[in-house]
């Protein structure tokens, strides 16, 4: 009886081990335009995890393939959709190195720079973060003056430094609540220094981080 079930155990691994295997090799040596499909198709199924796998495969089989350019930015909008900016920057990241011309790199830089803004619509918001932001911004108008992306990089710019400048009043009031009057006084400096200390805002019903960004 023993040896009976052991035959039957043995038999069912096996036939799960064949049924991978052929699942496996459907899988492997695919043409570019196939892998471009089922990249598309899992995207459709909202499957990013397969979309990724399904990409790394499709590059170490065919990595100087056309079609791996607009995958690219085709999966990192993907993850934008789905609030998966850091995934989004990776993809945005292997664009620029392997299709840096300016004009291409010009626009990846401002997906990322989207990226980051998008972001903060989630929660856990990452200060250092916004302030990397605010100092990408700024260069991204230095290296791209004529930007044709200047009208949505500039709203992003002010409502970041908005977010930054309610940001540093709370800091300086939760300073001051408990007693910690140096660091409240750094904030008070910053406050006093900022180009929006005059503008006559009206504070956001909602939190800092999430009144500029919903």
């Amino acid at each position: 009886m023993r040896n009976c079930f052991k035959f039957f155990a043995l038999l069912i691994m096996a036939l799960f081990i064949v049924g991978c295997g052929d699942k496996s090799r459907g899988l492997y040596n695919l043409q570019p335009l196939a892998w471009y499909d089922h990249i598309i198709d899992d995207i459709k199924n909202a499957d990013l995890e397969q979309a990724d796998k399904h990409y790394t495969q499709f590059v170490s089989e065919h990595v100087a393939s056309p079609l791996i350019e607009p995958t690219l930015l085709i999966l990192a909008q993907a993850h934008m959709d789905e609030s998966e900016y850091a995934q989004a920057n990776a993809f945005l990241d292997e664009y620029i190195r392997r299709y840096g011309t300016l004009d291409k790199i010009e626009y990846a830089t401002f997906l990322k720079i989207k990226a980051n803004y998008d972001s903060f619509r989630q929660p856990n918001r990452n200060q250092n973060l916004m302030q990397n932001s605010i100092i990408e911004i700024n260069n991204f108008l230095v290296q791209y003056p004529n930007t044709q992306y200047r009208p949505l990089i500039e709203t992003m710019l002010v409502k970041f430094k908005l977010a930054e400048y309610y940001l540093n009043e709370n800091i300086k009031d939760l300073y001051q609540r408990t007693g910690r009057d140096t660091s409240a006084e750094i904030y008070a400096q910053k406050i006093e220094n900022s180009a929006l200390k005059d503008a006559n805002l009206t504070p956001p019903d909602l939190p800092w981080y999430r009144a500029f960004f919903e």
